[in-house]
């Protein structure tokens, strides 16, 4: 069966690169998926690191048949080979390319086969041991290493990369400095597409909003409005059963009478057991 066409295909990007910023949302479910079409989003990433999320990756495909999805691999690949064999079942799952954190020796294998990948630049949440969870390249040894970086990915085939929590001046100046597609989470707006979680966006979480993002919407808020709607109208039920309030006699149906008897009588007639 012939998925349809996706909106863009990696030639279409680089083709926009320098001419526009485009949208781009990491999603979770189908619902967000959809949403995230619906809405006209450019781009999209999702999870493809656990054995849920690449069950998961087919139904948000279906849910956006027309969108440009990645999905990001497991953190601790090994091999080659396993990042081989990981890009090329996202791919076959729907994903348009993978998102790959790893060193340039994996994502160079991938690339060679002909897998699209995107790497990472800046602050990696899974290197934040090394680093902290800060803005990388304020200095200028940092923003010397962070362009050197850049250059291996593009050297190892990536088509993009993520560039996160670096400052935005030295993010516009490397977008102009790279064949790359660079995708900005909390880099500004001078790279090629603007990067935001859903998580962030729909105010889904408890935790204070990191700086670089911004709530749309409250959904925790709305979460515990539904949740204690949801107990009123539980509550409302069990009272209208203890009350005999329900069912009401639009709620049933009911059989003619004179069958009803009928079937009485003849039952008695038997001997039938009550």
């Amino acid at each position: 069966m012939l998925r349809p066409q996706k909106k863009y295909s990696v030639y279409d990007l680089q083709q926009l690169k320098g001419k526009r910023c485009l949208t781009h949302i990491h999603v979770k479910t189908p619902d967000e998926a959809a949403a995230a079409e619906a809405a006209g989003i450019d781009l999209m990433s999702c999870p493809y690191d656990t054995p849920e999320a690449q069950s998961r990756l087919p139904l948000l495909v279906d849910a956006a048949p027309t969108a440009f999805i990645s999905g990001s691999t497991p953190h601790g690949m090994a091999t080659q080979e396993e990042a081989i064999r990981i890009g090329f079942s996202a791919l076959e799952k729907g994903a348009s390319s993978v998102y790959c954190s790893a060193s340039p020796f994996l994502i160079e294998a991938m690339a060679r086969e002909g897998i699209p990948v995107v790497g990472h630049l800046g602050m990696v949440p899974r290197h934040a041991a090394w680093t902290n969870f800060r803005v990388i390249g304020k200095t200028v040894a940092e923003a010397k290493k962070l362009y050197g970086k850049m250059k291996e990915l593009e050297s190892a085939g990536a088509y993009a990369a993520e560039l996160e929590l670096v400052p935005h001046n030295l993010a516009t100046w490397l977008c102009g400095k790279t064949s790359l597609l660079l995708m900005s989470l909390g880099s500004g707006s001078g790279c090629d597409t603007q990067f935001l979680f859903s998580d962030d966006i729909l105010g889904d979480y408890d935790e204070r909003i990191p700086r670089h993002a911004k709530a749309y919407r409250d959904f925790v808020g709305e979460y515990r409005r539904l949740q204690q709607e949801r107990i009123a109208a539980f509550r409302e039920y069990s009272e209208d059963v203890r009350e005999g309030r329900f069912p009401e006699r639009c709620h049933l149906s009911e059989m003619d009478a004179d069958r009803l008897e009928q079937v009485i009588s003849e039952l008695d007639a038997t001997g039938a057991d009550a």
